[in-house]
C-alpha cells in the first residue's frame, strides 16, 4: 500500500502552507497527525529538539492555526591563531485551517518529549446521557 502525499487529504485540517528546514542547523520538524475525538479535534506534530519557548502556537482570522519553530545555534572555537563563532539559525512553519464547529479561542497546547499537541475543543460536545 503506498501512503498518501498529503496526510490531511481525509482531515478537516486542510494544510495551507508547510515549509520545513531554512537555514544552518540540523533541526528537521516531523509530520503532523490529526485525530479527532467527541470532545475536540488534536493535533500531534514531531518538533524534536526544540525546547517549548523555541515553538509558537497562533491562529491567525480565527480560521487558521499557525504552528512555528526556531533555534538558534552558537558555537565557538578557540586556537592560538583565531577565534572563531558560526551561529546557525534552522526555522519551520506550517499552517492548517481550522476545521468549522471548533473554539480556536479554547485551544490548549502542550509539548512533551519532542511532541507538541494542540487541542482544540469542538463547539457543542455531546452530553453523556446517565441512566
Amino acid at each position: 500500500m503506498v501512503p498518501k502525499a498529503n496526510p490531511f487529504e481525509d482531515s478537516p485540517f486542510t494544510a495551507l502552507s508547510t515549509s520545513g528546514l531554512s537555514g544552518h542547523g540540523s533541526f528537521r520538524s516531523g509530520q503532523f497527525k490529526w485525530e479527532e475525538t467527541a470532545e475536540a479535534h488534536v493535533l500531534k506534530g514531531e518538533v524534536p529538539g526544540l525546547r517549548r519557548e523555541e515553538v509558537k502556537v497562533e491562529i491567525e482570522n480565527g480560521r487558521v492555526l499557525q504552528v512555528s519553530g526556531e533555534r538558534v545555534v552558537e558555537t565557538e572555537e578557540d586556537s592560538d591563531a583565531c577565534h572563531r563563532l558560526h551561529r546557525g539559525i534552522s526555522k519551520f512553519k506550517k499552517c492548517f485551517t481550522i476545521p468549522p464547529h471548533t473554539q480556536p479561542d479554547n485551544m490548549m497546547a502542550s509539548m512533551e518529549n519532542g511532541v507538541l499537541t494542540i487541542t482544540l475543543p469542538k463547539l457543542n460536545p455531546p452530553i453523556a446521557i446517565s441512566n
